[in-house]
């Protein structure tokens, strides 16, 4: 007897679970229907900014498969359709034609909730203004670089200085704008520690960016037109022919919360290893993935919400074969990103100090300046490494990297040690690759791990 499947939402985690669920079960045993109430489905969210600086030329290179696509393999994808409304109990839920406004409901023998997160959007005077923008989807993207291309003039203010903030800085910089990042916090880059963050600051001044730190925005004031013409903090005014907002992103869980599903500290579902939904009311019909969700951290131990791109397809492959009747399961993360801003490169994995706290683990904390190739090779640029590992056993608890060309996919090094729960003076041992143009004799992230090493020594039991 066939069961049907219903997916919400199309991009990364719900198509990659309906994509995975089809290559298990056939159409006559599966069928598989899916809502999105966008205008695309399964597209990079993170090429944005590089699409909107010019680096990426065409906005459907950011389409990894269209609504088309996913119909020749028997997917129902119904495009501009919103879910409002799951039924657990009578496992059906009430979706919305967005032009028509009709609506109607579908049952279910399994529900996929893939929602996605949400752009944190203050409620300020002016927010909503003509030439205040967000990048969450493509049609952000594109409605941003309508106003870039129709702007005359060319001041842009970043508010956030999160990973879209610094990215979309650069994308304005790369089209000619004269930029201004205003930051709540005290350095850019809050996923890292505040002296790390900090040569982040001191790189993108010297790119010429306008870094306001803790500053807090009050209102987008704005002109006879209605356009934005200002960003205002508390004492001060930052011109702004266009706006842009990086603040960051928050779960999209209202319907499940609204249907009774667990939620955790930071917002989102929570599910099992196998990314089922816990609790009595989800009667284990239910899979939520990608960035709706909160994972296990497995320095920390404890819930956090990240979103990324990466997780969320994981979180579909392994949807998709438990949906399917196979088998699979979601561990956890480390907390593993990495980022630029022109040529400076910005990697982070694990634990920050005041994540370290926070566990309640004790820790020391080194930090070794190095370079990406040998000194003598051409080429061979900066970059400063930290390292924390937890005080007696020396186990790594988190690394940071910031420098130029080669040094932020490093961190992979450390996500591994991580992953494996190595300690510091095992890392050391490390065979990682040699030569000239590539390294370094001792690579910068063993070269931390010695220091490391040297410090949990001194710190002692």
């Amino acid at each position: 007897m066939s069961e049907r499947l219903v997916v919400i939402g199309g991009d990364a985690a719900g198509m990659s679970a309906a994509s995975q669920a089809r290559r298990l079960k056939k159409p006559e045993e599966l069928e598989i229907v899916a809502f999105e109430r966008g205008t695309f489905t399964s597209f990079s969210a993170c090429g944005i900014p590089y699409w909107v600086g010019g680096d990426v030329e065409e906005r459907d290179d950011l389409i990894a498969r269209t609504p088309e696509a996913h119909r020749e393999r028997a997917i129902d994808v119904r495009m501009r359709t919103e879910v409002v409304e799951i039924d657990a109990r009578q496992r059906r839920v009430r979706s919305r034609d967005l032009a028509s406004g009709t609506e109607e409901w579908t049952t279910y023998d399994k529900l996929v909730i893939a929602t996605g997160a949400r752009p944190v959007r203050p409620d300020l005077p002016g927010i909503d203004a003509p030439g205040v923008h967000g990048v969450q989807t493509l049609d952000d993207g594109q409605a941003l670089i309508d106003t870039l291309t129709k702007t005359k003039g060319r001041r842009a203010v970043v508010i956030g200085a999160g990973y879209i903030g610094v990215e979309m800085a650069e994308a304005l910089l790369h089209r000619g704008y004269e930029v201004t990042v205003v930051n709540r916090g005290q350095e850019p880059m809050s996923t890292l520690d505040p002296d790390m963050g900090r040569l982040v600051h001191e790189a993108m001044t010297g790119m010429g960016i306008t870094m306001v730190n803790d500053a807090e925005v009050t209102k987008i004031l704005t002109g006879d037109d209605g356009r934005a013409r200002a960003v205002a903090t508390d004492d001060r005014e930052f011109p702004a022919d266009v706006v842009v907002l990086g603040i960051g992103v928050r779960p999209e869980t209202a319907l499940a919360r609204d249907a009774g599903l667990p939620l955790g500290e930071h917002g989102g579902l929570l599910t099992d290893l196998g990314m089922r939904v816990r609790g009595p009311v989800a009667d284990g019909a239910i899979w939520a993935g990608g960035d709706c969700v909160e994972v296990l951290n497995l320095v920390s131990g404890r819930e956090q919400h990240i979103a990324l791109g990466t997780h969320a397809n994981k979180h579909g492959q392994v949807i998709g074969s438990n949906v399917g009747g196979g088998y699979a399961t979601f561990p956890g993360v480390v907390g593993t990103a990495v980022s630029k801003v022109c040529d400076l490169e910005i990697a982070r994995t694990g634990l920050r100090e005041k994540d370290a706290r926070a566990a309640g683990l004790q820790y020391v904390a080194v930090t070794i300046e190095s370079t990406s190739r040998a000194g003598y090779y051409p080429g061979a640029a900066l970059m400063t490494v930290k390292m924390l590992a937890e005080r007696r056993t020396g186990r790594l608890l988190g690394t940071q990297i910031v420098g130029r060309e080669g040094a932020g996919k490093r961190v992979d090094v450390a996500a591994v040690a991580l992953t494996a729960r190595m300690t510091v003076e095992q890392m050391t041992a490390l065979d990682l690759g040699y030569a000239p143009p590539f390294s370094p004799v001792w690579d910068p992230v063993l070269v931390a791990a010695r220091k490391a090493v040297t410090a949990v020594r001194s710190g002692g039991a």
